[in-house]
């Protein structure tokens, strides 16, 4: 079959042998079988992995702390890229891998849940930019994803969906995994396809998120080379971790204690000592500068600098355990036969290493992410903690820096290599004639997309499903594997990224960073015209250390236009910091499943709602109305909750008495119970929420009543500004996941009595009118 019929997917029919009589008796040419879809021979199988929010100098395969002996083992036999980049935050990076087009092309411009109407922003992948899944599916390929996925506009991931933005409406047979930015990786609420799934084991049971994706994985992969040995598979499989939370158990950590009470100054010197015995960077490269506003580690007192070694002895533990999940995987390739017959993609981080935990960490990510700052001191007592399910850390920016050694800068700076150059292995037996090598080809994210085409033997579709294609953007990595010194096939790539932005040229990178990610507030940003850029010649400075604006502005300008010309080109224009117009759906135009409704009833057993997908009740009055009925002996449970541990509320029934929680942060805790039990029989709730206004995140009185009688009151002094949880759902009858209150176990809290319905009711306008602009600023960057 040629390249020009692969083109067209599907792949046209071809002409079938017709009928010559009426009776099957006196048919004179025989029948062809429909023949079974095959890709081209020696198509090889294609696994590609992807570590969530890792930096380039974290991974042992790249000099770093972290032991990572998978990593080190697929570079031993393949080969290890030093100068490959990504687009500096997590949805972008995975639109452009999966279509092999920059970000803006696709619409990505930014995470999903930041669209605007703009063209490069509006979260929707065009038809026009086919997956990898599309093409190695129509040619022939069994195709599967599990883990992350966060590239489905957050109004769309629902029961209602449309679904052909969901992994399988985007070219896998296969998907198991979460649709967001995290997951807890203790309690996670996945998708096995598009159906609502729990796992059946807990962590006093061994579970773990990342294992669990794993054993679906080998399964997945056992099945497929059982039942069609001879057909080849693409498995895509996307790690929650090393994205915060940092959930892992104590074993792992133990080996990292003490090994980092030396700071991050110290880490960073030992990294890059490390690096250039390796190979990875060349004796010539210097430490990048130190980020402005972030302490050193002897500017700490002794308290801070215990939590932040905790913190970091529970991410190398995390980056480690993942890496043994990848190392299952190998081996099972291995067992089978197949480890040699496939072209293994191992990227080691989305974007650089996040400082989302801010200057000092976190054990409540959503508390920071609301800018407020953690008490070092109460998490000096959670110490031995860090990592199990009673936590949701992330750890303090300096480590962030660390992790990203050489380089400066982290996750969201798409301006510095600290934001997108990540480490990336090639491993193929059949393919790559001479393992163990460095590759220093400069390369990015699109290029994987190509590589894997045309390693298959495929061509890069002209049309899907009756769409004409837009070319694809990257180049393929395959003149890598057996020529180590090939010349760079790829001279210009520009990035964009909340404003950050950055031009590189032959060798040459003009960058300008526009914020500052862990400034959750920005005391005012300066216009785009009012940017001051920096100038690197990376041929003799490999980690933009020293800055040449002044001495060369002529190249300097010259690098500027062409940023112009790139960023025009990609749909990268016009560039946009405002938040008001991302946050209203009406502006930006995005679908908003609510829009003007301010009444909605449930009825038991419905669920898994996002935040996104469930009505808003922050920052205004609201009404919980329950119709319930009451067996004999009572009852107990949850009737509506939403959220869990680390934010939330939920209205439920305790030793017979109504209850309502709200957990502001996973910090501040408010109950107000009834003062008498329910009898047996049919009842009304009603919670009746008052709040006082005044602006976002203040307090509210609660009432609670049964069959229109007053039962008890109290109050809630501070509520959840922006949002309660990315992870968690609001549930009818259960509270799934995390519970938000102590008061009841996790999952097994279900109603013990019968649910008519619950119908939430709204008061007042729009809550987001109370913001005040750096509010929607703080609420927006918290969205990463």
């Amino acid at each position: 079959m040629d390249d020009k019929i692969r083109g067209i997917l599907p792949i046209p029919e071809r002409t079938r042998s017709v009928p010559t009589a009426m009776d099957r008796k006196d048919q004179t040419g025989k029948f062809t079988p429909v023949a079974d879809l095959r890709p081209p021979e020696n198509a090889p199988n294609v696994v590609l992995v992807l570590v969530d929010d890792m930096g380039f100098g974290a991974s042992s395969a790249y000099g770093g702390p972290c032991e990572m002996p998978t990593a080190e083992r697929l570079s031993g036999d393949g080969l290890l890229y030093n100068r490959f980049h990504v687009n500096a935050l997590c949805s972008p990076t995975r639109q452009s891998l999966m279509t092999g087009r920059n970000h803006h092309s696709v619409g990505m411009g930014v995470t999903s849940e930041m669209a605007t109407s703009a063209p490069g922003y509006t979260g929707f992948r065009p038809a026009s930019a086919a997956t990898i899944a599309q093409t190695l599916s129509g040619n022939g390929y069994c195709t599967a994803a599990f883990g992350k996925w966060h590239q489905t506009p957050p109004r769309e991931v629902s029961a209602s969906g449309p679904f052909d933005r969901w992994p399988t409406g985007e070219g896998f047979d296969k998907f198991y995994g979460f649709m967001g930015a995290e997951m807890n990786h203790w309690y996670p609420q996945l998708y096995d396809g598009t159906t609502p799934v729990e796992p059946e084991r807990r962590p006093e049971d061994g579970y773990h998120l990342s294992e669990d994706l794993v054993d679906r994985t080998i399964e997945w992969v056992q099945t497929q080379k059982t039942l069609t040995p001879d057909k080849p598979f693409f498995s895509y499989v996307a790690f929650g971790a090393t994205h915060g939370p940092f959930h892992v158990r104590p074993e792992w950590k133990d080996k990292y204690r003490g090994r980092f009470d030396s700071g991050w100054d110290a880490q960073r010197e030992a990294t890059l000592a490390r690096q250039k015995k390796m190979g990875v960077v060349p004796e010539s490269a210097d430490l990048a500068p130190w980020a402005e506003s972030v302490p050193h580690w002897d500017e700490l007192d002794d308290t801070e600098r215990r939590v932040a070694a905790g913190f970091m002895e529970t991410y190398a533990a995390y980056a480690e355990h993942t890496d043994s999940q990848v190392g299952r995987l190998v081996d099972a390739l291995e067992e089978i036969g197949e480890l040699d017959n496939t072209l293994f993609i191992y990227i080691m981080g989305d974007n650089g290493a996040s400082g989302e935990g801010g200057i000092e960490g976190t054990t409540r990510e959503h508390l920071v992410g609301h800018g407020f700052t953690d008490s070092t001191a109460a998490m000096a007592e959670e110490l031995d903690r860090l990592g199990d399910a009673s936590t949701y850390a992330i750890y303090p920016v300096g480590w962030a820096l660390a992790m990203n050694t050489p380089y400066q800068w982290t996750k969201q700076v798409a301006s510095h290599y600290g934001g997108t150059r990540n480490g990336m292995i090639m491993h193929w037996g059949n393919g790559i004639d001479a393992g163990g090598g460095v590759r220093d080809q400069w390369h990015h994210v699109i290029d994987i997309a190509p590589t894997i085409f045309e390693a298959a033997g495929v061509p890069q579709p002209v049309s899907v499903n009756g769409v004409a294609q837009q070319p694809i953007e990257g180049t393929s990595m395959l003149y890598t594997f057996n020529q180590p010194d090939a010349a760079d096939r790829r001279r210009t790539q520009y990035f964009e990224m909340c404003g950050n932005r950055s031009i590189y040229h032959e060798g040459w990178t003009a960058v300008t960073r526009h914020g500052t990610p862990w400034q959750m507030v920005p005391q005012g940003l300066p216009s785009f015209a009012d940017d001051v850029w920096e100038l690197y010649d990376t041929t003799t400075d490999w980690s933009q250390a020293h800055d040449l604006a002044a001495e060369y502005p002529d190249k300097l300008r010259e690098l500027q236009q062409l940023f112009l010309i790139e960023a025009s080109k990609y749909n990268v224009f016009p560039l946009d910091d405002r938040v008001t117009e991302r946050e209203n759906p009406k502006l930006a135009g995005r679908l908003d499943l609510f829009g003007e409704r301010k009444s909605v009833t449930y009825r038991a057993g419905m669920g898994r709602f996002t935040e996104e997908t469930a009505p808003n009740v922050k920052n205004r009055s609201h009404t919980i109305t329950a119709k319930i009925d009451v067996p004999d002996g009572g009852v107990d449970g949850v009737i509506i909750a939403q959220g869990g541990r680390f934010g939330g509320w939920s209205l439920y029934v305790a030793d017979g008495y109504l209850s309502y929680a709200y957990n502001c942060y996973g910090r501040d805790h408010y109950t107000v119970k009834a003062t008498q039990q329910l009898e047996p029989g049919s009842h009304e709730l009603r919670l009746e929420f008052a709040y006082d206004g005044g602006g976002i995140g203040n307090g509210g009185k609660v009432q609670l009543l049964v069959d229109g009688q007053s039962v008890g009151e109290g109050r809630v002094e501070r509520t959840t500004s922006y949002y309660f949880s990315f992870d968690e759902t609001l549930n009818i009858g259960v509270d799934r996941g995390t519970p938000v209150t102590e008061e009841y176990a996790a999952v097994d809290n279900g109603f013990t009595g019968t649910i008519h319905t619950v119908r939430v009711d709204l008061e007042g306008g729009d809550p987001q009118e109370l913001e005040s602009e750096a509010d929607r600023q703080r609420r927006l960057l918290a969205h990463q």
